[in-house]
């Protein structure tokens, strides 16, 4: 344990990153739990990671068109599943989860050659959260913001297509900062906890996460991504499941 790990300077713009996620995660992580669509983020975010990586092999240079690629591919998987779920909503949960197996398969196959393959692999999944520059935080901030005002406008209430186009710009965004494993925690975690109650909880739970993941990192010398996401789940069973506890007193 050292107090050295606690660098404002690094921990700070994390928290911060990790506030940004969680600004549209949490809204949008209660109606994916409503639509029973769970692992639809695991499998956007990783067809997005599938466009980026192959923007960049593909020698395009410089983080922005990457991104763009990225988006690209995130909006194109997105608008397939929506066209998905309005032939066959029966087995839109399958489809979801094997597109996702697919998007991992080749991500995976893309990297096999590539030089430090694995660490970009590693860095995929787990995010570097450290290491997020206030440059990248505007950028966000503004397609976060975007998101959000449609949500506010609707209350909500956003049609299918409009859902997952925002679903897709929003875990694009994310994958970017903070890796696949930290968008799935982000958006479902905070969800299975106030489910039965408001979005603040919600908030409350994912930043409580965040902060304590993060310190626990500086502390231990942990990677980022994975102590965020154990501390996520931890708060979520703290935070506890308040329709449960009703439904037991009403007993």
């Amino acid at each position: 344990m050292s107090l050295a790990g606690l660098d404002p300077t690094i921990l700070g713009p994390a928290f911060l990153t990790g506030l940004l996620v969680l600004a549209t995660h949490v809204p949008l992580g209660r109606r994916v739990l409503e639509r029973g669509i769970v692992f639809l983020d695991l499998a956007v975010a990783q067809v997005a990671a599938a466009g980026g990586i192959a923007a960049h092999l593909a020698g395009i240079e410089g983080d922005t068109w990457q991104q763009v690629a990225a988006l690209a591919a995130a909006l194109a998987g997105a608008y397939a599943l929506y066209l998905c779920e309005r032939r066959w909503p029966e087995v839109q949960e399958a489809v979801i989860g094997a597109t996702f197996v697919v998007a991992a398969s080749v991500v995976m196959l893309m990297l096999a050659h590539a030089p430090h393959g694995g660490e970009h692999l590693q860095d995929v999944l787990a995010g570097q959260i450290l290491w997020v520059g206030w440059d990248q935080l505007g950028p966000a901030a503004v397609a976060s913001a975007g998101v959000l005002a449609f949500w506010l406008a609707l209350r909500g209430n956003l049609p299918a297509w409009l859902f997952y186009a925002s679903f897709a710009l929003s875990v694009t965004v994310s994958v970017q900062l903070v890796g696949v494993y930290l968008v799935f925690a982000s958006l479902i975690l905070p969800a299975l906890s106030s489910r039965h109650a408001g979005l603040r909880r919600g908030f409350l739970v994912g930043a409580a996460g965040y902060g304590a993941g993060l310190l626990a990192s500086g502390l231990l010398d942990l990677p980022a991504g994975p102590a965020v996401v154990c501390a996520l789940a931890l708060a979520a069973i703290l935070g506890g499941t308040p329709g449960r506890r009703a439904q037991g007193a009403s007993r």
